[in-house]
């Protein structure tokens, strides 16, 4: 059940891998929602098709030049924006509702904080916006009284697995992976993998920029950082577990000893779903978990010597201020060079590494001192 009217959607990144999940979702429930505003990048051909078969009122690209294109195809009946001002106006949709952030990169923050303003409630999939700017995103969504519900299959099944505890105290929360492409490599091993071999994810489909953090596990170290600002833990109460059939997304340990947890198919359309009928639950097609299919399910600690994202963004997470920013920059700078063909895959880990020690700490950044941040760390990372 949603209610008498059909519930309207803004979606940033449509033409992303969540993105078109998501309307994966809306395909499947058409009585159920209405997509007002789409955004996306460079990949207009997609966006084209979508916006023919959804009619959103509002669409932004990239830039101006794919912006006349398309309106010169599809006229002024929609209301067309580009860049960071074109993110916005989707995020902020008067029409809008819930605004499903799939966008990857930093670059999702200041729409984000928008639609907050806005009043609009947040299925939240760019988990650069807390991993950054989690001091200012939780204490504004608190002040505008909007709902922040996550995307991530693992802080999905969290908040899932929180449902109806409130007043109970966690002891932990076991946060788990797949182990990515590489999992049991040694760092030896990991000194010889290419570019393809990353992009090879046991389980799940995701995009090449979210592959390559998943192999190197930087992923599950940002996902550390976002649950820590979702659901008010600590760092030392935050285990990750490597659990490679991702059968089990995630799980909450509470004071008495009992582990709640959701289960279910590597599908990311189950946590969008949610996000979008939260609290009802509705029907979904595709596989179900056949618990006699797997017989066994497998649970390891991550070898934190040889995938040294992880500890380094616990570190990021320990210290504060601006340096998670710092360790998401370096991040994403590395991973462009690796996708370019210009660095080897454990150089990625020194670069977060050598942004750590060089750029300059705020204790409290602002946006803007949080875009200052990435400016720093790419201009430090171009010195090497």
């Amino acid at each position: 059940m949603i209610g008498d009217s059909m519930k309207k959607i803004a979606i940033i990144g449509s033409t992303g891998s969540i993105g078109t999940q998501t309307l994966d979702v809306v395909r499947e429930h058409p009585e159920d929602f209405d997509v007002v505003a789409l955004s996306a990048g460079r990949n207009i051909k997609l966006l084209r098709e979508q916006i023919k078969e959804f009619h959103p009122k509002y669409v932004s690209v990239q830039n101006e030049e794919d912006l006349k294109a398309l309106r010169e195809e599809f006229g002024d009946s929609i209301e067309w924006g580009y860049g960071m001002d074109g993110l916005s106006m989707v995020t902020t949709a008067p029409e809008a509702e819930i605004v499903v952030t799939a966008i990857v990169g930093m670059i999702g923050i200041q729409p984000t904080i928008d639609a907050i303003n806005a009043g609009k409630t947040i299925a939240l999939a760019n988990k650069e916006t807390m991993v950054c700017a989690g001091h200012i995103i939780i204490p504004l969504a608190k002040e505008k009284g909007v709902k922040i519900l996550p995307v991530d299959s693992e802080h999905s099944a969290i908040f899932q697995s929180l449902q109806g505890n409130n007043e109970n105290k966690i002891s932990r929360i076991l946060l788990t992976c797949s182990g990515g492409a590489f999992r049991g490599m040694s760092r030896d091993e990991l000194s010889k993998v290419t570019l393809q071999d990353a992009l090879k994810n046991p389980n799940w489909s995701m995009g090449k920029k979210v592959t390559i953090d998943s192999a190197s596990l930087v992923n599950k170290g940002l996902e550390v950082m976002e649950a820590h600002w979702l659901f008010n833990v600590p760092a030392e109460k935050i285990e990750v577990v490597v659990q490679p059939e991702s059968v089990l997304h995630s799980a909450v340990e509470y004071e008495d000893g009992a582990v709640i947890g959701q289960m279910g198919v590597p599908d990311m359309r189950l946590p969008i779903e949610y996000a979008l009928y939260f609290p009802y639950r509705k029907s979904l097609s595709g596989d179900r978990l056949d618990l006699f299919k797997y017989g066994t399910l497998h649970f390891e600690k991550p070898d934190k010597d040889t995938f040294r994202g992880l500890p380094l963004a616990y570190e990021a997470l320990r210290r504060g201020g601006n340096v998670p920013t710092v360790f998401n920059a370096a991040n994403e700078a590395a991973v462009r060079l690796f996708l370019d063909g210009k660095i080897s895959f454990l150089q990625i880990y020194d670069m977060i590494e050598k942004a750590m020690k060089q750029v300059s700490f705020i204790e409290n950044p602002s946006l803007d001192e949080i875009l200052e941040t990435k400016q720093e760390t790419e201009d430090c990372l171009e010195k090497r």
